[in-house]
């Protein structure tokens, strides 16, 4: 078996109970297999960044597992299936979005995975929840950059 790595993941909705889908998506990573939620995010409410529709409900998770990256991905893109996730245009609005923001200390540029999560230190709603529940993961210079995009905390 593999030595446990340590992931952060983004989670965020922002079509029909976006709460309760980020909520319930939470518990179902803690039930993943090969997967231990070892940290949650409060909830925060964010207007859409390079997208549309109503506000966001945003979180970050740490979790230990044993999966690959490529495994992680494919199990979270399970998650979002189960919740109704359509992909129908680039950034569109979504019933569930789960990203791989990092994955222990592994640089990963693939066609379908890029880790660090490309444009994560351009966002709010990454930066803040992963800062609450991780603060030596984030710069505290890319931090002070997001500061005056509007971020909410609702939990």
């Amino acid at each position: 078996m593999r030595e446990p790595v340590t992931a952060y993941l983004g989670l965020g909705a922002n079509l029909g109970d976006a709460r309760a889908a980020v909520v319930q998506a939470m518990e179902d990573i803690g039930r993943a297999d090969g997967v231990r939620l070892t940290a949650r995010s409060a909830l925060y409410r964010t207007a859409p960044v390079d997208s549309s529709g109503p506000d966001y409900i945003n979180a970050v998770v740490e979790v230990h597992t044993v999966l690959t990256a490529p495994a992680l991905l494919h199990c979270l893109h399970g998650i979002e299936a189960a919740a109704g996730r359509a992909r129908p245009y680039r950034n569109a609005p979504r019933t569930l979005d789960l990203d791989i923001l990092l994955f222990g200390e592994s640089q990963i540029a693939s066609l379908h995975l890029s880790v660090p999560h490309p444009r994560m230190e351009q966002r709010a709603f990454v930066l803040v929840p992963l800062a609450e529940i991780a603060p030596h993961r984030v710069d505290a210079r890319a931090l002070r950059a997001v500061l005056e995009q509007a971020i909410e905390r609702i939990d």
